[in-house]
């Protein structure tokens, strides 16, 4: 009995494929701070997952970065001006926050040239995107908004001055 029990906690238990999956708004951050971020990961032997660097030609976006955060250790989510501009960053941020609540996903954000308090409180920038998101995605703004909210209360970095 207790081999069968052993063995389904180890077939529910799976190693993570990626130790860190990075999720950013490209145009703010791709070729600077996320890139040197990135490849400050590999020197320490750390195995970051990027969408510019990881994902396959040929292979549906969406589908693998949903699989690329499931399979992941840590979400770092780094949010910048831009970051609720793009549906797809709200989507990956939905996901990560489900993967925190149902397998204790580790996620730590990183306010990159924002405060973290207009991300809680959607204020500034960040509430004119809504408006916008508003018109087209009405369906998915109230769970993205509570994914941000969430997210900005907790515990990361704050990275301000010169970009």
């Amino acid at each position: 009995m207790a081999s069968s029990s052993s063995a389904s906690a180890s077939a529910s238990f799976r190693q993570p494929k990626h130790e860190v999956f990075l999720s950013f708004r490209g145009e703010d951050t791709r070729n600077n701070f996320l890139r040197h971020l990135y490849e400050a990961f590999l020197r320490k032997g750390i195995g970051p997952y990027a969408d510019f660097k990881e994902l396959q030609k040929g292979e549906e976006i969406s589908h693998a970065l949903l699989k690329a955060i499931e399979e992941s250790m840590i979400s770092i989510i780094v949010f910048s001006q831009n970051y609720v501009t793009s549906s797809w960053c709200l989507e990956e941020l939905s996901k990560i926050m489900e993967c925190w609540h149902s397998r204790g996903q580790l996620v730590v954000p990183i306010f990159y040239h924002v405060k973290p308090s207009d991300i809680r409180k959607q204020i500034e920038s960040f509430e004119k995107a809504f408006v916008e998101h508003e018109r087209n995605r009405i369906d998915k703004v109230q769970g993205w908004r509570h994914a941000l909210t969430e997210a900005g209360n907790l515990c990361g970095w704050s990275l301000t001055g010169d970009k």
